[in-house]
């Protein structure tokens, strides 16, 4: 098919090149011209693992070009798919005037039926202001679908590869809906085909539903600190229940961030607000969420006493492993904090150094995970990068001024850090 996607930010970049890989004629296009020339030539505004290399492959074949002409390549197009952004606003709201402005112009540019596809994540509703608005402009007839995205950073390409499920909403019965499942049905996932609104609360519902049992298993870590308890097994011992199963998001830490939870828990809470049904248990998610950086820091300063004048060395800001984003990461609530209370901060991270630079100008980086360690009075773990599992824990020792570890991820064994000599400090053991 030809395809056209509105946005070259995370998920309009993988769902372009993507669609290109599967065989589809794409065109994807961006406002800023800076990023749709460094895409022109292979390289992407994003860190994520094989993206690259399918930008170039696609290029090479011809099946996707990167523009900033939205108007020119309308006409040309069977479906449109809107992925632009869709930040939150003071309140917690998404903000829908990149989509609401992505709307107004296919309006104005269309000529004959084509098939509108909302990709950003957006709240309930969205897809009958998506009509409404392009329908203000253009009389002729088109229809719009939603297609929420469920991809972890760090992992997309093989998400929208091989994902578990694909949702695609129709309010004007499923026609538009089964054109669009035929770019999907080549990968062999269900697809689950509903109305608008139930598309897009299946999105906020899943991810609202993840970040509560991340939640859950921190306060039942916070408990297990407290009576003996090793969270870590409880963990284990509740994925066996098949009701629950392996794949739960259930691992004791510092919390969820990035650009998708957080965004969409506090847009869940204000949709709920908005219709003026109580949802305590979703405020609880998010608070405890906060509350779990507040706790690791207090771990630190108690520790010491008074934090003025200590040197904190810090592994990994990114908010998971395999990607550079520090958006809502734990990690800048932490460092903010440590500064605060009067420690110097220095860290490591393999990718998301230059993006906490710009957010926390005074951290002070080195340039490899040991070197972070010099001279400093504590190691703390935010992120969990393969490299810190594996690192030799003996030269890290040396390097401290005293043989100190606060592990946000549990990435050492209890009893191991115990034998080499180190006072070991995780979540939840």
């Amino acid at each position: 098919m030809k395809v056209m996607v509105i946005g070259t930010g995370y998920v309009g970049l993988v769902q372009g090149v993507c669609l290109a890989e599967l065989g589809n004629d794409v065109v994807c296009v961006d406002i800023v011209e800076e990023k749709i020339e460094k895409l022109s030539h292979g390289i992407s505004p994003i860190f994520e693992p094989g993206i690259e290399e399918l930008i170039t492959k696609n290029l090479k074949a011809g099946r996707i070009k990167f523009t900033t002409d939205l108007i020119g390549n309308i006409k040309g197009n069977e479906i449109i798919f809107i992925a632009v952004g869709t930040p939150p606003d003071e309140d917690g709201r998404a903000d829908l005037k990149y989509v609401m402005a992505a709307a107004k112009e296919i309006g104005q540019n269309l000529s004959h039926y084509q098939i509108i596809v909302n990709k950003s994540t957006v709240p309930i509703g969205t897809g009958e202001l998506v009509r409404k608005t392009i329908k203000k402009y253009y009389g002729g007839k088109f229809d719009v679908v939603s297609n929420p995205e469920f991809l972890r950073e760090g992992s997309a390409i093989e998400d929208w590869m091989e994902p578990d499920r694909v949702v695609l909403g129709d309010s004007n019965g499923h026609e538009a809906a089964n054109t669009v499942a035929k770019l999907y049905e080549v990968l062999g996932s269900p697809i689950l085909i509903t109305n608008l609104e139930t598309a897009e609360m299946i999105k906020y519902a899943s991810n609202s539903y993840l970040a509560t049992q991340i939640s859950f298993i921190n306060s039942v870590a916070n408990i297990c600190e407290k009576v003996g308890a090793n969270a870590v097994e409880v963990s284990k011992g509740m994925k066996l229940d098949k009701r629950i199963g392996q794949k739960a998001f259930l691992n004791p830490g510092l919390g969820y961030g990035g650009s998708c939870f957080p965004k969409d828990v506090e847009a869940l809470i204000q949709i709920a607000h908005d219709n003026k049904v109580d949802f305590k248990l979703l405020e609880e998610v998010e608070a405890i969420n906060h509350l779990q950086r507040q706790r690791f820091v207090a771990k630190i300063e108690n520790y010491f006493g008074n934090l003025a004048g200590k040197k904190i060395a810090i592994w990994g800001v990114a908010f998971k492993p395999k990607t550079d984003d520090i958006r809502m990461a734990p990690s800048v609530a932490i460092i903010e904090n440590l500064i605060n209370l009067g420690a110097e901060v220095v860290a490591f991270d393999p990718v998301a150094e230059e993006n906490l630079k710009k957010l926390i100008p005074e951290v002070k980086f080195a340039s490899k995970a040991d070197e972070a360690c010099k001279d400093a009075d504590a190691l703390a773990i935010i992120t969990e990068w393969d490299e810190f599992k594996q690192i030799d824990l003996k030269k890290i020792k040396a390097k401290l001024n005293a043989p100190v570890i606060f592990d946000g991820r549990n990435i050492y064994s209890p009893a191991e850090m115990k034998r080499l000599g180190f006072q070991y400090y995780s979540i939840g053991r």
